[in-house]
């Protein structure tokens, strides 16, 4: 059981929805995750299912702590997709099947008997950075999520940049390249960010190096798997592949210009790069020739006095940032109900 020696109340309930699975966690005033666990979308059965598991599975949690749902005093929920932010609602839901058009803050709330704060994924897992992660000590922050696609979120003085249609700080889809012949974003516009930067690219352009003749290790993976993943991009460039490691570097080159952008219109303290798609973060060589790489392409790329005080470094909450962030959000807009 969770002490509460040094618990900060209030307490909020933090819920990150995903495609695959649901984290939700309890996080006390300063930040402190009391006791967090996942469930399964089970997108099949519909958001009214989802929902009331999220408050079944919150409530076990609970019994883990010293803390009742009494003393949880709002909810903060994040979610995928598009959403209409003020309405509450989400709107289109492409890995989600049956959730469109869904009034999912308001429902939550009902079931829960708890006011809703409702805000996009990605910007829920930068407000955690920013609350208690890497971006803690800095007043702004831009946050990168590399993962099968590519998210973002922007904090200015502890305001996440939602936009006034609830498609703010889409970093993903900064455009990079506007030729004729631009890769397609899984969005079908051509040249953003995403269809170069985000794991299903990594693994793409692997395969297209691959299938036109370069020799790699990760032939024979392609031979055995049919298939190429960036962890298997970013096993090999860690053995030295020279390949992977060109994918490795392309790949810095291509999310530095994204970043450059988002720069000069934020003019940001500190960009987090988040998200599994890192290559191995600080923890690998491969992941710190990589965030080196973008650090030097920034840099022939941008102002002088950007690069000199912009801070770009991996996140540190890992997966736990979205619903960290998203009980942050519920602590700043719901925390005086």
């Amino acid at each position: 059981m969770e002490s509460a020696e040094n618990l900060q109340i209030p307490v909020y309930l933090g819920v990150d929805v995903g495609g695959t699975s649901i984290k939700i966690g309890i996080v006390d005033d300063s930040g402190r995750s009391l006791a967090h666990g996942n469930i399964d979308t089970e997108h099949e059965k519909g958001p009214q299912d989802g929902v009331d598991r999220i408050i079944a599975f919150a409530r076990e949690l609970l019994t883990t702590t010293e803390v009742t749902w009494e003393k949880i005093v709002a909810i903060g929920l994040g979610t995928p997709g598009t959403m209409d932010i003020k309405k509450g609602m989400l709107l289109h839901m492409p890995n989600m099947s049956g959730w469109d058009d869904f009034p999912i803050r308001d429902y939550l709330s009902e079931q829960a008997g708890k006011p809703v704060a409702f805000v996009n994924d990605a910007n829920a897992a930068a407000y955690g950075e920013y609350w208690v992660g890497r971006g803690q000590e800095y007043e702004s922050l831009i946050m990168f999520t590399l993962g099968t696609g590519v998210g973002g979120g922007i904090i200015v003085h502890d305001n996440s940049l939602d936009g006034e249609h609830s498609h703010g700080s889409e970093c993903g889809h900064i455009i990079i390249d506007s030729s004729p012949d631009a890769r397609i974003c899984p969005c079908g516009l051509s040249g953003h960010l995403e269809a170069y930067v985000s794991a299903r690219s990594v693994a793409l352009r692997t395969v297209e190096q691959l299938q036109s003749g370069s020799e790699s290790s990760l032939q024979q993976v392609l031979q055995n798997q049919e298939t190429i993943t960036a962890l298997d991009v970013a096993n090999h460039a860690e053995q030295g592949d020279a390949l992977a490691l060109q994918i490795v570097k392309e790949t810095a080159e291509y999310l530095a210009s994204g970043i450059v952008s988002a720069m000069h219109i934020i003019d940001p303290d500190i960009i987090v790069l988040g998200g599994a798609m890192n290559f191995g973060g600080h923890e690998q060589q491969t992941g710190r020739m990589f965030l080196e790489r973008i650090r030097e392409r920034v840099y022939e790329l941008t102002f002088p006095v950007l690069v000199e005080n912009t801070i770009i470094d991996f996140a540190t909450l890992g997966s736990a940032c979205g619903y960290i962030g998203a009980a942050g959000v519920a602590r700043r807009q719901l925390g005086s109900v």
